[in-house]
């Protein structure tokens, strides 16, 4: 595969120490192993993709369309079942299993995940606006989103406005991160930096779309 990916579970955050000392934070991915459910080709689809499973099921958990997919690919069930595109599947076939050695230390990923939820939030929680002054005048508005501007024109308010709301729960990807350390043995990826998601979230990880130095 010319870029590669694998679907994980975020363990938590720990550091490493390099040889000279420095500290390097890195997030722990539980990766694989992750059996190819279905490989999609031009040919057949129309575009490259590959399905693969990941975390093993009960078979009463999964409902029919999902447990046809398996039983089709003669693969054990699996709780996650999610579509990758990458760029080329030769020499994957369905049945095989991609472990924690898809990946090398100094690869660079993009890690994909659902934030935490915080709930029903206000404006200054969400999105970081200020509170207005604590002062005598000012009225018990101190914390609220602010004037509207809903004059006789536009006699609206505008799309996008930062409101109170759901703060959280959103498909996040960030890019761009370095791969520290791979452990074949446990199936941990140690990947530099903070990644979306609470400990226990399922996260994917995929080469990078980005190339630093």
């Amino acid at each position: 595969m010319s870029n590669k990916a694998i679907i994980g579970r975020k363990v938590g955050m720990t550091q490493l120490f390099t040889e000279d000392g420095k500290v390097i934070p890195v997030t722990v991915v539980e990766a694989g192993p992750c059996p190819v459910v279905q490989v999609k080709t031009e040919e057949t689809d129309g575009y490259v993709a590959l399905k693969l499973g990941f975390l093993p099921a009960k078979e009463k958990s999964l409902n029919g369309p999902d447990l046809g997919q398996f039983k089709k690919a003669n693969v054990a069930p699996c709780k996650v079942l999610k579509e990758i595109r990458i760029d080329s599947v030769e020499g994957v076939k369905v049945g095989d299993k991609l472990l924690a050695d898809v990946f090398q230390a100094g690869d660079r990923v993009d890690a994909s995940g659902v934030t935490k939820g915080h709930g029903y939030t206000g404006v200054i929680k969400r999105w970081n606006q200020h509170r207005l002054k604590e002062t005598h005048g000012v009225g018990p508005v101190h914390r609220e989103p602010g004037s509207m501007g809903a004059n006789s024109t536009p006699s609206r308010v505008f799309k996008h406005k930062h409101l109170a709301g759901q703060y959280g729960v959103e498909n996040v990807t960030i890019q761009n991160l370095e791969v520290i350390r791979v452990d074949v043995q446990r199936n941990a990826i140690l990947v530099k930096g903070a990644i979306p998601g609470p400990k226990g979230s399922v996260v994917t990880l995929k080469s990078s779309v980005k190339h630093s130095k």
